[in-house]
C-alpha cells in the first residue's frame, strides 16, 4: 500500500517580461515566457512576472495561476495548433497533478527552498483570454470544458523552478473542488456551508463560495 501523498512536477515556470496588445482589450500581461533558473516568489507572486488589469487578476489570492499540462495537450489536440508553456497564461505548467480538482484551500510544498501555497479558486476566462487565443467561442467553449486550473496563494514565499516536486501537504475534508466554484458546474451546498465555516478561508474564496452557495 502506498501512502505517499499525492505529487507533481512543475514541468515550467512562466512570467511576462512585457506586455502584449490585444485588439478590443489594449495592453496585457497574458503573454507568459518560460523563465530560466530559480524565480524568488513573493506574497504577490514571481518577483519576474507583471499584471496590466489587476482589478481582476493578481493580488494576494491569486499569486499564482497553475494549469495542467494534461489539459494543455487535449486543448492542443483539439485546435490543432502548438499550445506552448505559458500560453494559457500561466504561470506554473505542472505535470501528475489535478489543478481545477484540486481541493480548495489544499497546500502544496513546491521545490526545497520553502515555497508553500494554497489553492485558492478558478480561474474564470475573459476577453482578454479570448482576445489572446483567437479561437471562435473561445470563452464559451473553455467554461464548457470548465477544466480551467487554479489560482494560488503564497503561504510561505520561496523560490521555484522548472523540475521542482510539487507536494500535497494539506488537504481539507469539506471536499469542495476548485472546480466547484466555477460558475455553471455543481456544487454541494453542505459541503460550500462546511468550507465558508473556515476561519482562515482567503477573501475571494469566501466571495466566491459565498455567490455558488447562494446560487445552490
Amino acid at each position: 500500500m502506498n501512502d505517499a501523498p499525492p505529487s507533481g512536477t512543475v514541468l515550467t515556470v512562466c512570467a511576462a517580461g512585457h506586455d502584449v496588445i490585444l485588439d478590443n482589450v489594449g495592453a496585457s500581461g497574458i503573454d507568459k515566457r518560460p523563465q530560466t533558473g530559480r524565480i524568488q516568489v513573493t506574497e504577490l507572486g514571481l518577483v519576474t512576472d507583471h499584471v496590466v488589469d489587476t482589478k481582476h487578476h493578481g493580488g494576494i489570492d491569486q499569486a499564482l495561476y497553475a494549469y495542467s499540462e494534461r489539459e494543455a495537450q487535449r486543448w492542443a489536440e483539439e485546435l490543432d495548433r502548438d499550445l506552448p508553456h505559458g500560453w494559457f497564461g500561466e504561470n506554473l505548467r505542472i505535470d501528475g497533478l489535478e489543478t481545477t480538482d484540486a481541493v480548495v484551500g489544499e497546500r502544496w510544498e513546491i521545490g526545497d527552498d520553502g515555497l508553500v501555497v494554497e489553492t485558492t479558486i478558478p480561474r474564470t476566462p475573459c476577453r482578454t483570454f479570448a482576445s489572446w487565443a483567437g479561437e471562435p467561442k473561445w470563452v464559451k467553449r473553455f467554461m464548457a470544458r470548465a477544466d480551467t486550473g487554479t489560482y494560488l496563494r503564497i503561504v510561505r514565499p520561496g523560490s521555484v523552478a522548472a523540475g521542482d516536486v510539487v507536494r500535497v501537504t494539506y488537504r481539507p475534508s469539506h471536499g469542495v473542488l476548485v472546480r466547484h466554484l466555477l460558475a455553471g458546474t455543481e456544487a454541494d451546498a453542505e459541503a460550500l456551508s462546511v468550507l465558508l465555516s473556515h476561519d482562515s478561508l482567503a477573501p475571494k474564496v469566501h466571495r466566491e463560495a459565498s455567490r455558488k452557495l447562494a446560487r445552490t
